[in-house]
């Protein structure tokens, strides 16, 4: 965790940015126009991606584990509030996942509402699965999410882990709607390495996650920037936050270039962003 004298100097920098960047400011109060409105619109956008992501691999994994008739229990990580609702049809799975109206949470803290439909073939035995999934009057914390996304499956060694390891390769196009009325779209492309807890299926909350990948994230006002994650994004689920507790992502807007960096492993919501030599302490919100 970061002293109360760096947080108090990460606070004046923070003003900083927001004041020499105010001139050029318009009406549009949705625009990601400072480094720290970019880090914070980005968390926001990544936490929901990240969660339905989570669903749809626990999900496929406890449908994995009924059809094979282990003997291993297994715990889903969705919470007791939301339903599940399968069928099997000329051998595909197709679920509903339904969040309800009143909003449903889930251990992390994040609030979510609507249905995630999701589809897989039932042949569990071959070494890559497509997993497909769309959203429907879905909301994460608020947020609403529209669109949808193919998470392709396989069991592999990676450069990240020589261990045969499941590996989720995911395409992303997303609209995200915030409560101001503010709308991004988000495009790219991300891989999650399970690399820790793989071997553990009843427990999913030892799992352990390495996110790589690139995505593009625009506004109808024609403003966009770029995310690379530099240094992979280490996501440990006991933490039961949102956020990663290590890893790097370089964020480009008009040429400007704001590397992030999430800390050393601790369990906080506090990020390091720089900016042309100058480093702020941003606390992530939900």
């Amino acid at each position: 965790m970061k002293t109360e004298k760096s947080f108090i100097a990460s606070l004046l920098a923070i003003a900083f940015f927001i004041s020499c960047d105010s001139a050029d400011k318009t009406n549009d109060n949705s625009a990601a126009t400072t480094p720290a409105d970019q880090v914070a619109t980005d968390s926001k956008i990544d936490a929901s991606i990240d969660d339905v992501s989570n669903i749809a691999e626990d999900q496929f994994s406890m449908q994995q584990n009924i059809t094979s008739k282990s003997s291993t229990e297994m715990k889903s990580m969705l919470p007791a509030c939301a339903t599940t609702t399968w069928t099997l049809t000329n051998g595909t799975f197709t679920g509903t996942i339904d969040f309800g109206t009143e909003g449903c949470t889930l251990e992390n803290g994040n609030v979510l509402k609507g249905k995630i439909i999701l589809s897989f073939s039932g042949n569990f035995s071959t070494s890559e699965q497509t997993i497909t999934y769309t959203l429907d009057g879905f909301y994460h914390n608020g947020i609403k999410i529209q669109g949808s996304k193919t998470i392709t499956r396989s069991l592999k060694s990676t450069d990240l882990l020589a261990t045969i390891h499941p590996v989720f390769a995911c395409t992303i196009d997303m609209t995200v709607t915030f409560e101001d009325g503010s709308i991004y779209t988000r495009t790219g492309n991300r891989t999650r390495e399970l690399v820790e807890g793989y071997d553990t299926k009843a427990n999913w909350q030892d799992n352990v996650y390495l996110v790589t990948g690139s995505e593009n994230t625009s506004k109808p006002n024609g403003d966009t920037w770029s995310n690379t994650i530099t240094t992979p994004l280490r996501y440990e689920m006991t933490c039961k936050k949102p956020f990663p507790v290590s890893g790097t992502v370089l964020k480009v807007k008009n040429g400007v270039e704001t590397l992030v960096d999430y800390g050393n492993g601790e369990c906080d919501n506090l990020v390091l962003a720089t900016t042309a030599d100058i480093t702020i302490t941003i606390e992530l919100k939900k």
